[in-house]
């Protein structure tokens, strides 16, 4: 398999499946992205407890806006949900105040997001 292919691959996975890959890959290697690690090196000295203290460790993905295609977010709302036709419907149109989902951690919720953002909705994590 090339490396074009494996990125085919994972292109087609839904969110959560992508997600349960970056978990079964971190448990599998035992490794974490070391993104987090540079940037608190990149702060002024200090400011890394500070950040740490800050971030928040369970978010809300909330749908703040539909967009032009609301048929399409409902479809992704239902992608990344439990949810049926008709419950993701009404979440949908409870914008600005649909809550998707809540006590996610940042990668769940941020992939949700992104999830949504293609969908043309316009998304917050709280």
């Amino acid at each position: 398999m090339t490396v074009e292919e494996l990125v085919k691959e994972i292109s087609a996975l839904s969110v959560l499946q992508l997600v349960e890959l970056k978990d079964a890959l971190k448990e599998s290697w035992g490794v974490e992205a070391a993104a987090p690690m540079a940037m608190g090196m990149m702060m002024a000295p200090g400011a890394d407890q500070a950040a740490e203290e800050e971030e928040n460790d369970s978010f809300t993905v909330k749908i703040t806006e539909i967009g032009p295609n609301k048929i399409q977010v409902i479809k992704g709302v239902r992608e990344i949900s439990s949810l049926g036709l008709k419950e993701a419907k009404e979440l949908v149109e409870s914008a600005p105040d649909a809550v998707v989902a809540e006590e996610l951690t940042k990668e769940e919720a941020e992939a949700m997001k992104a999830k949504l953002d293609e969908t043309g909705a316009t998304v917050q994590l709280v």
